[in-house]
């Protein structure tokens, strides 16, 4: 199932492209390098291109303007499902850091492997370690110490940023894991999710079986896109939410 796996890496723009080179390489000790994605914005095309000189030119996606990580996902779903029907996305910002590479590739393979023959969309959740108030968290219906188990939990309930007084209370149950805005899931499932949930941003790329490289198909679609996140817009909507644990060190370079 290796060559139906993509990674579409979420890059922004806003900050150091070696972590850009970083994320890149990180992924390629998981999935063939043909089949890494890069969606940012139009303006840091040549800053990309000079950080990734060998990614493939179809595997850079250009958005016109920044409109969050739903029109975002969208884009790269319709254009990974016109190349690969099959295809399973994994999906995660440029700008995460992360420690123990080898437990990192480990999980994403066992979480996609799940994925690969289950209709869901799977957020990896990283276990905490304290009661950070600037993380979002996400509850799993397995219960107390849900944290001490293995494998696919299904998700209950999102929050994002909680208090102090809750974010300790989350972390004591053990039912609660932060958001590592880390998502795997498979093309045709996502483009369902975001079509049901999000039909502000999809109607705006209806055509995209034939127009998707337009650019004036593209920047009229985004002109008049909402900005949106995938969390907001679908996580915490969606009833196929799970969560695979992940015990990885794990940060938002903007924490660090």
């Amino acid at each position: 199932m290796l060559q139906h796996r993509y990674c579409v890496i979420m890059a922004d723009g806003s900050g150091s492209p070696f972590q850009l080179r970083v994320t890149y390489e990180r992924f390629v000790r998981v999935l063939p390098q043909s089949n890494i994605l890069v969606v940012t914005l139009a303006r840091f095309a040549d800053e990309a291109r000079r950080v990734l000189p060998e990614l493939p030119p179809e595997n850079l996606l250009l958005e016109p303007h920044a409109r969050g990580t739903a029109p975002c996902m969208a884009f790269a779903a319709y254009t990974l499902l016109r190349r690969d029907p099959e295809a399973v996305i994994i999906a995660t910002p440029w700008d995460l850091v992360i420690r123990d590479d080898d437990l990192f590739a480990r999980t994403v393979i066992e979480a996609a492997n799940y994925v690969d023959g289950h209709d869901v969309l799977m957020t990896l959740g990283i276990v905490p370690k304290t009661a950070d108030i600037n993380f979002g968290y996400i509850q799993v219906k397995e219960g107390r110490n849900a944290h001490l188990m293995t494998g696919p939990l299904k998700v209950k309930t999102f929050t994002e940023k909680p208090s102090a007084d809750l974010a300790e209370v989350f972390v004591r149950t053990g039912e609660f894991f932060w958001n590592s805005g880390i998502f795997i899931w498979r093309a045709s499932t996502i483009r369902a999710e975001l079509e049901r949930y999000t039909p502000e941003v999809t109607e705006l790329f209806r055509g995209w079986e034939t127009q998707l490289q337009d650019p004036v198909f593209l920047e009229k679609a985004y002109a008049e896109c909402p900005r949106m996140s995938l969390d907001y817009g679908v996580m915490e909507h969606t009833e196929r939410a799970w969560l695979f644990p992940a015990h990885f060190g794990w940060a938002d370079i903007d924490r660090l």
